[in-house]
């Protein structure tokens, strides 16, 4: 592995490490994104981070390494309606709304990041 890419491994490890453990630090943050049709919107963000942690830390193991990264790009697939959610809310509140729609197609670009280590 060249530097580069045991650089971005470990930023990219670290970027979901951070976020799970957000999820817990301030959940508010990500409850007020969660769209009114996710069940259980509390249990469920403490799941995602739980996730987020688990699929952080196991990039940095070899043999786990592709399978974090596909559930890495599942998850990414999986919080897309929770992005698309904040972007219309910012519209009807008028505020963040390029901030939230610079985020949607930043998602495909996450995704082909996870898929370099598969």
């Amino acid at each position: 592995m060249t530097t580069l890419n045991l650089f971005s491994l470990i930023t990219m490890s670290a970027a979901y490490c951070f976020a799970g453990i957000s999820h817990f630090i301030k959940p508010a943050v990500f409850l007020k994104i969660t769209p009114k049709w996710v069940p259980y919107p509390e249990k469920i963000n403490f799941i995602v981070g739980l996730i987020e942690i688990a699929l952080g830390s196991a990039l940095l193991i070899g043999s786990t390494r592709s399978y974090a990264a596909m559930g890495v790009i599942c998850l990414l697939i999986a919080v897309f309606p929770a992005n698309v959610y904040h972007f219309q809310k910012a519209l009807k509140k008028g505020e963040f709304i390029i901030p939230t729609l610079i985020r949607l197609p930043i998602q495909s670009l996450l995704i082909y990041w996870a898929y370099t280590f598969i």
